[in-house]
């Protein structure tokens, strides 16, 4: 019996070995929480247990096979948690961060069928602060920009080219997964496309991108293109609470760094149209910096000004926010940090309260003031 159980290993061992000889499989992840104390919720002060603050909590697997010739296959299985009571974020998905497959080629470049990030999420959205330092409560308003990556695209076709003078394209398009009808209306129920290029050249960073959806999340195709994690109070009407029926983000960023510093801007631009024929428009331009003040240290400073315009039944509102954040991250260790980040904003023109992304309600008044720490461990 011992005897079967050596040879058993053995085989197991020399399969396994054979396997990893093909192919690499990189398990990762990870953790981070944190307190977070808001001045105003609701017309109340809070103190609260806060997740995926800095990074958002994942658990995943990746992996290559080498095909030959600069061919290879790939693929990730990416799912999120909530740091505190264990649960999966995504709206329960099992790995709802991402789930692809596909082939890269060093001449021809990425191709990815799955779940999968849209291209202004993989570029345009590094340079936002709020994905380097500031923590999520950075996100512009609402996250109406997607910036922070709040839903992903399901049944998802990716390409990325290969950087050529520093310059990289990446477009995708999400399928509805409905049948056409007379009018076309079932392909485009429920779908994304969105295209972006990036450059690349020492110091300089910059990138433009593009993104459509045809009524995401909607009622009549909860298997489209973006469903479940699609939500928010911008994603709905404010006048009569109707679904949207489009979003249309167009973003732009760079960085320069000089230095220890780094300087960032982005600029977003957001349409939003719902059922009842009203609309909104944002126009979110940001301002960041950040500097490795030493080799643990790294300091960091943000603006972002939100113009809106709302075109409800009852007439045009303008709604604007002013929101900073400043902060530290400390890292102890090449994969652990801990943070510590304030934010305020304050409402002005026509929006009567202010409102810090990722919080649960809003100020009972025109101002809001949030502070987070925190750790974050990486593996």
């Amino acid at each position: 019996m011992q005897t079967r159980h050596i040879m058993a290993a053995v085989v197991i061992g020399s399969i396994a070995s054979s396997a990893h000889a093909q192919s690499g499989v990189t398990l990762y992840g990870i953790i981070d929480d944190g307190i977070a104390y808001v001045n105003n919720i609701g017309g109340a002060h809070s103190v609260q247990a806060s997740t995926a603050n800095l990074y958002g909590n994942r658990f995943g697997l990746k992996g290559a096979e080498d095909l030959g010739q600069g061919l290879k296959a790939v693929f990730a299985l990416e799912g999120g948690f909530n740091g505190f009571n264990g649960r999966q974020g995504q709206g329960s998905r099992e790995f709802g961060r991402q789930a692809y497959v596909g082939l890269a080629d060093t001449t021809y470049g990425t191709l990815t069928l799955g779940r999968q990030y849209d291209p202004i999420v993989d570029t345009v959205s590094n340079f936002s602060a709020q994905n380097e330092w500031a923590t999520d409560y950075a996100a512009h308003p609402g996250d109406a920009d997607n910036l922070d990556g709040d839903y992903r695209i399901n049944n998802s076709v990716k390409y990325v080219s290969p950087t050529y003078r520093g310059l990289q394209l990446e477009t995708l398009y999400g399928f509805s997964n409905q049948a056409s009808t007379g009018g076309g209306e079932g392909f485009s129920n429920n779908r994304a496309y969105g295209v972006s290029l990036s450059y690349a050249n020492g110091s300089l960073n910059l990138a433009a991108g593009y993104l459509k959806l045809d009524n995401p999340n909607a009622a009549n195709n909860t298997n489209g293109a973006v469903s479940g994690d699609f939500g928010g109070t911008l994603y709905v009407s404010p006048q009569s609470g109707a679904a949207a029926t489009s979003q249309q983000v167009v973003a732009a960023g760079g960085t320069y760094a000089i230095g220890k510093a780094t300087l960032g801007a982005v600029y977003t631009n957001v349409k939003l149209t719902y059922l009842d024929q009203t609309s909104l428009h944002l126009d979110n331009y940001e301002i960041n910096g950040q500097y490795q003040l030493t080799p643990a240290l790294l300091l960091g400073l943000a603006y972002t000004y939100t113009d809106g315009k709302s075109d409800m039944l009852t007439g045009a509102q303008h709604p604007r926010f002013h929101q900073a954040e400043i902060g530290a991250n400390y890292f102890l260790s090449r994969r652990t940090a801990v943070y510590l980040v304030g934010a305020f904003q304050q409402a002005a023109g026509d929006a009567r309260s202010a409102e810090i992304a990722e919080l649960d309600e809003a100020s009972s008044t025109n101002r809001q003031v949030l502070v987070v720490a925190g750790i974050k461990h990486s593996f």
